[in-house]
């Protein structure tokens, strides 16, 4: 009765759980089907959901007509700078909260948790007039900083919890054979929680990554724009480029999808040490 009940139990768990998979690829899916289509095939009744005809007409018209090149550029660019200086700071200032003890530290730890709840388009305006008193408005600098300043809050309460789970001997050890507390930093923790470090580099950097409302407010020249950008300028007044946006989205989701493939064992490993203790 029981083997019954426990394989009963598993055949409805793999049909839930293949249903589940089913509806999750199929946006995917489709996004990539309609990227293949001719331009007369997208919207052709009835509904093709296997093109009679592949095509790479969307994917060449992205490169040649909307300089989608550029694009990626400007947001590999923004997105990998930020993500580094970003994972670099909040490293350092995560290393800070979690081995010492001092005065607010309580506090801060509240507002960077506050800073979380707080919807971006809300700061759009007061960030714009800074960055126009600053002369960094369509400047890659200009939105490389912001994106650091965004990032630093949740990749510093991420990693503080990693580092809390890592006993303190280790780094007196290395300091009693001489390295200085930076040097046991760097040499002997670092080393230790790369799995976070990797773990809180990948969210950043995706989130600058696919970023849209501070880009379409501080980029207004397409030399300067990002993806995100570039994607919304496919829809206007009177039409939508459905072939060439989805070409767009393809490229723009396969870079994300190979980092998350290559380092989806670090990403799970971080994020289950990080969250055990802090």
């Amino acid at each position: 009765m029981i083997n019954i009940e426990s394989r009963t139990a598993k055949i409805v768990r793999f049909i839930f759980l293949g249903i589940w998979l089913i509806i999750s690829l199929f946006p995917l899916y489709w996004i990539v089907i309609t990227s293949l289509k001719p331009a007369g095939a997208v919207f052709r009744y009835p509904l093709q959901y296997w093109p009679a005809q592949f095509s790479l007409e969307n994917y060449i018209n992205i490169f040649s007509k909307a300089m989608f090149g550029r694009f990626m550029i400007n947001s590999l660019i923004v997105a990998l700078a930020a993500g580094v200086i970003a994972t670099l700071i909040s490293l350092l200032a995560s290393y800070v909260l979690a081995r010492f003890e001092f005065r607010n530290k309580t506090a801060v730890l509240m507002a960077f948790l506050v800073t979380q709840m707080i919807p971006a388009f809300i700061a759009l305006g007061p960030l714009y007039l800074m960055m126009v008193k600053l002369k960094l408005v369509d400047n890659l600098l200009g939105l490389m900083l912001i994106y650091i300043a965004v990032c630093i809050p949740f990749s510093t309460i991420m990693l503080r919890g990693f580092f809390a789970n890592i006993p303190d001997a280790l780094e007196e050890a290395a300091m009693i054979d001489g390295c200085s507390r930076i040097g046991a930093l760097f040499r002997v923790v670092v080393p230790v929680m790369k799995p976070g470090i990797i773990a809180a580099f990948l969210f950043n950097f995706i989130n600058c990554w696919n970023e849209l409302f501070l880009s379409a407010t501080l980029m207004n020249k397409d030399a300067n724009k990002t993806i995100p950008t570039a994607l919304n300028g496919f829809i206007t007044t009177f039409n939508i480029d459905w072939g060439s946006m989805s070409a767009a989205a393809v490229l723009t989701i396969l870079p994300t999808m190979l980092m998350f493939a290559l380092a989806s064992r670090h990403i799970i490993q971080g994020l289950t040490a990080g969250a055990i203790k802090g």
